[in-house]
């Protein structure tokens, strides 16, 4: 049983990046983590900008991430009865990031005798990589591979469809390789740091970054996990896949790019501008 004390940290978490996720990484490590999301009106009030993804799609990528016990949808960034709200709950500690350190958050802790923590951002230094996620034995092993540049909930969808076939391996694709295929320009994020997001998932039981060339850069690592799936998303199935696997004696699963119900469709392209 985690006796540890539950931890709360509060925002709006719009575009959620590796920078958040590492936040939450490091907030989570003090205990069970519950994220007190804003509202689309609470962020219009305090940024006077509509959010870019709406509350429900926040809260879906919030919830797939794995150091994330519950997201909790609030009109307040500070709710008077966070007791209730954590189920009864007390002896929590609220954390933000020192650089941005609150006031209202801090008098509302030393009012009601919280602890306030704050997390310097160099212990938020560096993209670790993530420890494989248990798995029931006997699972099947499955293996997608991609860029992930631009993450996003398309891509958790897809993650989530996949992981109900088997434990999830996902191969980003090395730098070097990414330039060679799509020219100068990609990526716009590190392996390391695609890597890190990628894992960052609860839906994936690792994360591995692809050694090879070409379309089937990730062959060195498939080769050594010996997977018994290879998925892919209908407009990925391209590259010498599916021969590759029928080579390889793998399944080649195909599924269909949709979002997740309620989620409007994302494209990595859309989204990074190019």
């Amino acid at each position: 049983m985690d006796t540890r004390h539950p931890i709360i940290v509060s925002g709006g978490f719009d575009d959620i990046r590796s920078r958040h996720l590492r936040f939450l990484e490091e907030a989570a490590k003090l205990g069970e983590l519950s994220v007190l999301l804003w509202s689309d009106d609470l962020i219009r009030e305090k940024t006077g900008t509509a959010p870019k993804f709406p509350l429900a799609e926040r809260l879906y990528f919030l919830n797939a991430v794995r150091y994330v016990s519950r997201s909790i949808p609030v009109e307040k960034p500070v709710p008077q009865d966070i007791p209730a709200i954590l189920n009864g709950k007390t002896g929590f500690i609220w954390v933000d990031e020192e650089p941005q350190a609150n006031d209202a958050n801090r008098s509302f802790c030393r009012e009601h005798g919280v602890e306030y923590r704050l997390l310097p951002a160099s212990q938020m230094a560096g993209f670790p990589e993530p420890s494989p996620m248990p798995s029931a034995p006997g699972r099947k092993k499955v293996v997608v591979t991609g860029c992930y540049d631009w993450f996003h909930t398309g891509h958790i969808r897809f993650t989530e469809e996949v992981s109900s076939y088997g434990d999830l391996y996902v191969i980003v694709g090395h730098d070097a390789n990414l330039r060679l295929l799509k020219g100068e320009g990609h990526p716009l994020f590190s392996q390391d740091e695609r890597r890190y997001v990628v894992g960052s998932i609860k839906y994936v039981k690792q994360a591995l970054i692809s050694s090879g060339e070409g379309w089937l850069d990730a062959d060195p690592e498939i080769r050594q996990l010996k997977p018994d799936l290879y998925a892919v998303n209908d407009d990925g199935a391209k590259g010498g896949k599916r021969e590759y696997c029928e080579k390889m004696g793998i399944e080649y699963l195909v599924l269909k790019r949709t979002p997740a119900p309620g989620l409007q469709r994302r494209s990595s392209t859309d989204l990074r501008g190019f």
